[in-house]
C-alpha cells in the first residue's frame, strides 16, 4: 500500500499513539470533510477564546503539530486554533456504521502539543502529539539573513549557454551567495515564503542552508496543478520552464544507487524521502505526475522510488532523446541545450504510462 501507515508510529519523535491507524498517499482525499470546531468548557460566549495569535515560532509549532497528526490521518481543517475542541471523523474507524464524528481532538492554548480521542466504545482510539522545535529553527529565513544578492553578469552567461534565461531565472528567485561569486542559490518557497536554500558552485559543489525545510523545489508552481512534472534537479526545473512547463518541481536530493528491494518504511522512517509527505497536501492534487529524472541508472531508481510512493497509476516516465546509436541524453538541460525546447517539450509530452494496467501516452498541457 503506497505510503501506508503500517508499522509503528509510536517511534515517531513525539508522537504518543494507543492504536495505530492505517493509511495511503492519496487516501486522506476521501476522509476530508467539512470539520467544526467547538467549546466544550462551559464558559459564556462572552468569553470566548481569540483565534491564535503567536509568533513565528508559535505559528511553526503549529504547522509540526499538523504534519504530525496528518502522518495519523487526522484531517483538522483548522489547526491554528488552540483552546478548541474539534469533533472530527476517526481514521481508525472512521465512525463507524453511522458515520459519527467520534474523535475529540484538541491543541492545548500554549501550542506546545495535541491530543484526541475517539469516544466510540468499539474504538478508543487515543494519542498525543507533541510540538518539538528549537528556538533557532524557527527564525524567518530571508534574502537580507542570508545574504544573497542578484546575479553576475558571468552567473548569467552560464545559464545562458544552458539555455536558462534571465527572464525564468528571475521568476524562480535565483540569485547568488555575497561574496561567492560562483555560489548560485536557489531559493525554496512554501506560499511564497523562504523555507531554505540550496547553494551550487559552477564547479558542482553543492550545500544547503541549516535549517532548510525538506520539501520540493518549485513547489508554489504545482500547488494547484493537476498534471505536474518532477525533475531531479534545479537546473532541470527551470529547463522545463524554458518549455513552456511552469506546473515543474524538482527533488531536493540525489538519487538512490539502485531501487530497493525493501517493503516501503513507514512515514516517520522513510527519511530519503521526507521531502514527499512534507508535500502531501500539494500532491494529493495531482491526478497525472510526469517523472522526468536523469536516464542514468540512479535517476531511473529514483523515477521507481518516486512512483512507488506516489502511485503508479498516476505516474508517467520520461524517455529521453538518443543522441546518437548508443546513447540517449541524460537529462532535461541537455535536451534543452542540444536539441532546443520544442525537442525537449516532446519528450515530456510522450511519457510512457508506468502504471501496470496501462500504457497510454501522457498529453500534459
Amino acid at each position: 500500500m503506497p505510503f501506508g501507515v503500517a508499522h509503528r508510529l509510536s517511534s515517531c519523535p513525539g508522537l504518543l499513539v494507543s492504536i495505530k491507524p492505517h493509511g495511503s498517499f492519496g487516501s486522506s482525499a476521501a476522509l476530508r470533510r467539512s470539520v467544526r470546531c467547538s467549546r466544550t468548557d462551559s464558559k459564556p460566549p462572552g468569553a470566548r477564546l481569540q483565534h491564535f495569535k503567536g509568533g513565528a515560532a508559535d505559528m511553526a509549532k503549529l504547522r509540526e503539530l499538523e504534519q504530525k497528526v496528518a502522518l495519523l490521518g487526522i484531517d483538522c481543517e483548522d489547526p491554528s486554533r488552540p483552546g478548541f475542541y474539534c469533533n472530527l471523523f476517526c481514521p481508525k474507524c472512521r465512525g463507524g456504521q453511522k458515520v459519527e464524528r467520534s474523535l475529540s481532538f484538541h491543541i492545548v492554548q500554549s501550542g506546545e502539543f495535541a491530543m484526541w480521542r475517539c469516544f466510540r466504545m468499539e474504538c478508543g482510539w487515543a494519542g498525543q502529539a507533541f510540538a518539538e522545535m528549537k528556538a533557532n529553527s524557527t527564525v524567518q529565513m530571508t534574502e537580507e539573513s542570508l545574504r544573497l544578492e542578484p546575479l553576475s553578469d558571468k552567473i548569467i552567461g552560464y545559464f545562458a549557454e544552458r539555455k536558462i534565461s534571465e527572464e525564468t531565472l528571475q521568476r524562480n528567485g535565483v540569485k547568488q551567495l555575497s561574496g561567492e561569486q560562483s555560489a548560485i542559490s536557489f531559493p525554496y518557497k512554501r506560499e511564497g515564503q523562504l523555507v531554505g536554500c540550496k547553494y551550487r558552485t559552477l564547479e558542482k559543489k553543492f550545500w544547503q542552508e541549516k535549517g532548510t525545510e525538506k520539501t520540493l523545489y518549485g513547489l508554489d508552481d504545482i500547488s494547484e496543478a493537476d498534471e505536474i512534472v518532477i525533475v531531479e534537479g534545479e537546473i532541470d526545473k527551470l529547463s522545463l520552464e524554458e518549455a513552456g512547463f511552469i506546473n515543474c518541481a524538482s527533488v531536493p536530493s540525489g538519487a538512490p544507487g539502485k531501487v530497493s528491494k525493501k517493503g516501503l518504511p513507514s512515514p516517520d522512517k522513510d527519511t530519503a524521502y521526507q521531502y514527499l509527505w512534507n508535500c502531501k497536501d500539494y500532491l494529493d492534487k495531482a491526478s497525472r505526475i510526469i517523472l522526468a529524472t536523469d536516464g542514468d541508472a540512479p535517476g531511473q531508481a529514483l523515477a521507481e522510488e518516486l512512483a512507488k510512493r506516489l502511485g503508479k497509476q498516476r505516474c508517467w516516465k520520461v524517455n529521453w532523446p538518443k543522441k546518437d546509436d548508443f546513447s540517449r541524453f541524460n537529462d532535461a538541460n541537455e535536451v534543452l541545450k542540444h536539441l532546443g525546447p520544442t525537442s525537449l517539450r516532446e519528450a515530456i509530452e510522450h511519457a510512457d504510462s508506468m502504471s501496470p494496467t496501462s500504457s497510454e501516452p501522457s498529453d500534459i498541457r
